[in-house]
C-alpha cells in the first residue's frame, strides 16, 4: 500500500494543545489514491476576554488577545463580543457554532471574510457582535460607519437642518413653561402654608423649620404621640392583644387591639393591619411607604410600626386607632352639618395635598406619592371631625428615578367605581407623573360628593349611597363603569336645591373642576385645599341658604320689585370671589 504526505506551513497539534509555527513537514498517511482526500481542519480563532480602553466602537480595532485556541469542531466559526461597561470597553473573542443561538441571538455573517460588527440585543444587553470563517479573522474587528449625508440625500439634510432651530425653540419654550409651573407652584404653596398658620399655629410656637426638623406628632391623635418615639422596631414583637375585628379588605384585616405597657398595666388602644403571607408584597409597599418620615402629617394615618409574624405566618402594620370608623361608615350613620362638611372635606384636601406635594411646608424636597385607591372607606374620621387617609397598599412613589416602564407596570389598580376615565380606558400618560395625582383628584371629588350628599345644608338629605350608587350595583366591575363614565359622561346627580346654600354651590362648583373628563382640566389637590381654606375666611356668606330659597307663603305672595342688597351677590360672583389661582396646568 503507497503512502502519500502533505505539508501545512501552521500546523495544529489538537492531541498536544497548542500550536507550531515552525516550517516542519506535517505526514498525513493515507491510503493511496490520485488525488488526496478532503480533510477539514478546524478553524483557529482568538480565545479571550479582554477589557479595553482604546476601542470605542468606531472605525477598527484589534481584539488585543494574545491566544489563538483551535476550535473543538470543524463547523465553529470565529465571533468576537463587544461591549461597553462602567470602565470602558470589553472584547469576547470565541468559537462558535452559527446553527446554535449564542447569548439568545443567532449568528447571520458567520460566511463573511472579515468580522463586521452589528448591534444585537443579547441576553446581556446591547451588545455588537460579528462572526466570520476564516483563522483569527476576529482579531481585526470592523464597525460600522457612522451615517454621513450622501449625495443622494441633499433634502433629507437640508430638511434635518432647517429643523434644528425649529426643535431648539420648541425646547426653550417648554423648558420655560415647567420653570413657570414649578415657580407658581412653590409660590401658591407658601401662600397656603403662611394662611394655614396664621389660622391654626403650631403648638409650643415650633416654626415651619422646627416642625420639618423634628417632624411633631399630631397632638390631636386620638393615640399617644410619645408611643411611636419609644418603639423598637428590631427587637421581638410588641406584647399586642387583638381585641376585635373592625375592618376587612382584599388583602387585610384590621382589629382593634391593645398594647400593652411593659412597666404598668396600662395599655394603650391601636389598631392592627394583618396580611396574611401571600400578601406579603402589599404589605411592603405600605410600610415602605408608611415608613418615610415626610409623610408625617395630620391628616395622614399615624404610623407606629411594621411586624413580621413569622409563627402566625403574618405580616402587621401598627397605627394609631381612631374610634369613629371610616368615612363610609360615618356617613351612613350620620347626617353632617355645614361646618362638619367644611372640616371634613377641607382636612381630606390638606391630607391628599401633602401626599401629592413635591416640597415639605419648610421647603425641603420630598418624594410625592399617589393614593391611586382613594374612596370613602378608606379615609378613617378622626375624634375632632377631620379626615386622615389610609390605605397605602395600592400607593406609589413618583420617584424621578422609575422609568416609562417601572410606572407602565403599575398597572389597572384600585376600586372601579372610584376609577378616572383615564384608568377605566387604561390611557395614562406615562411620560408626565402628574397624570397619576389628576386620578386621585377625581377620586377625592366622588369622596367630596359623597360627603356633601349627607350635609343637612342641601335641604332634603337621602340616605347615605356612594358615587354612582343608583346607576350601578354594589360592586361594579370596570366594563360597567366604562358604560357610565366613558360612553355616558355620567357623574353623580348635583341637584339644583344643592346650589342654594352659598358655601354648598362653592363645593359643588369645585368638585366637577375636580372630575373633568379631561385630566388636565382638573384643579390640583392644592388648589382644591385653598379654595375650600378660603371658604373658612367668608363664615357670614357662605354658611346660610340663598334668600331665593326662602319663599312666603302662598297667601302672601305679592306681585312686588324687591331691590337685591349689595352684599347678597349671587353664587357665581361668589365662586369668582374665592377662587384662586391654581397654577397653569389646573385650566384647560
Amino acid at each position: 500500500m503507497q503512502l502519500t504526505c502533505w505539508t501545512r506551513k501552521m500546523i495544529a497539534c489538537q492531541s498536544i494543545g497548542f500550536l507550531l509555527t515552525a516550517d516542519l513537514p506535517w505526514c498525513v498517511c493515507l491510503p493511496s489514491a490520485d488525488k488526496p482526500p478532503f480533510y477539514p481542519l478546524n478553524k483557529l480563532c482568538k480565545f479571550c476576554d479582554v477589557d479595553l480602553s482604546s476601542c470605542s466602537g468606531t472605525g477598527s480595532c484589534t481584539s488585543n488577545c494574545s491566544i489563538t485556541a483551535i476550535c473543538d469542531f470543524f463547523n465553529e466559526v470565529c465571533v468576537a463580543i463587544w461591549r461597553k461597561n462602567e470602565t470602558g470597553f470589553s472584547i469576547e473573542t470565541l468559537c462558535h457554532n452559527p446553527a446554535l443561538p449564542l447569548y439568545g441571538v443567532m449568528l447571520d455573517d458567520y460566511n463573511s471574510s472579515t468580522c463586521l460588527m452589528k448591534e444585537r440585543n443579547t441576553t446581556g444587553g446591547m451588545a455588537l457582535v460579528c462572526s466570520c470563517k476564516d483563522d483569527e479573522c476576529n482579531d481585526e474587528l470592523q464597525f460600522a460607519p457612522l451615517w454621513e449625508p450622501t449625495p443622494e440625500d441633499p433634502l433629507k439634510f437640508v430638511i434635518l437642518v432647517s429643523l434644528l432651530p425649529l426643535l431648539l425653540m420648541v425646547v426653550v419654550v417648554v423648558g420655560m413653561f415647567c420653570w413657570y409651573r414649578t415657580y407658581r407652584q412653590r409660590q401658591l404653596s407658601q401662600e397656603w402654608e403662611s394662611s394655614i398658620k396664621k389660622r391654626k399655629p403650631m403648638a409650643g410656637g415650633l416654626d415651619c423649620s422646627d416642625a420639618c426638623a423634628i417632624m411633631m406628632d399630631d397632638d390631636r391623635s386620638d393615640s399617644s404621640s410619645t408611643l411611636a418615639n419609644n418603639l423598637n422596631h428590631n427587637t421581638e414583637p410588641l406584647p399586642i392583644e387583638l381585641d376585635l375585628l373592625v375592618g376587612k379588605g382584599r388583602f387585610a384585616q384590621v382589629y382593634k387591639a391593645k398594647l400593652n405597657q411593659t412597666t404598668s398595666d396600662q395599655f394603650e388602644t391601636v389598631a392592627v393591619k394583618i396580611f396574611p403571607y401571600e400578601e406579603y408584597a402589599s404589605w411592603k409597599n405600605e410600610k415602605d411607604i408608611f415608613s418615610n418620615t415626610d409623610l408625617r402629617h395630620e391628616n395622614i394615618l399615624h404610623f407606629l410600626t411594621a411586624e413580621e409574624r413569622k409563627v402566625e405566618k403574618q405580616y402587621w402594620l401598627i397605627t394609631a386607632f381612631h374610634p369613629r370608623g371610616n368615612l363610609q361608615e360615618y356617613l351612613t350613620r350620620h347626617v353632617i352639618s355645614w361646618e362638619e362638611l367644611q372640616g371634613l372635606s377641607s382636612s381630606l384636601a390638606r391630607g391628599v395635598a401633602h401626599l401629592h406635594s413635591d416640597r415639605l411646608p419648610c421647603g425641603r424636597p420630598k418624594v410625592p406619592i399617589v393614593h391611586r385607591d382613594l374612596k370613602s372607606s378608606n379615609i378613617l374620621v378622626k375624634n375632632d371631625l377631620t379626615c386622615c387617609v389610609c390605605d397605602f397598599g395600592l400607593g406609589l412613589c413618583l420617584d424621578s428615578s422609575l422609568s416609562v416602564d417601572d410606572l407602565a407596570n403599575s398597572g389597572q389598580v384600585g376600586t372601579a367605581r372610584y376609577m378616572a376615565p383615564e384608568v377605566l380606558e387604561a390611557r395614562l400618560n406615562l411620560e408626565n407623573i402628574e397624570s397619576f395625582k389628576q386620578t386621585d383628584i377625581y377620586s377625592m371629588a366622588l369622596v367630596l360628593w359623597e360627603m356633601t350628599s349627607r350635609c343637612e345644608a342641601i335641604g332634603e338629605v337621602k340616605d347615605y349611597e356612594p358615587a354612582y350608587g343608583s346607576k350601578v350595583r354594589e360592586h361594579p366591575c370596570v366594563e360597567s363603569m366604562k358604560d357610565n363614565v366613558l360612553r355616558d359622561r355620567s357623574r353623580p346627580e348635583i341637584a339644583d336645591s344643592w346650589l342654594t346654600h352659598q358655601g354648598v354651590a362653592v363645593i359643588c362648583a369645585t368638585i366637577k373642576e375636580c372630575w373633568d373628563h379631561d385630566p388636565e382640566a382638573r384643579l390640583t389637590a392644592h388648589c382644591v385645599a385653598e379654595r375650600l381654606l378660603e371658604l373658612e375666611d367668608e363664615p357670614d356668606k357662605l354658611s346660610s341658604r340663598s334668600s331665593s330659597a326662602e319663599k312666603l307663603p302662598e297667601e302672601q305672595k305679592v306681585p312686588v320689585e324687591v331691590e337685591i342688597p349689595e352684599e347678597q351677590v349671587k353664587i357665581s360672583e361668589i365662586q369668582n370671589i374665592i377662587a384662586v389661582d391654581c397654577s397653569v396646568s389646573d385650566h384647560k
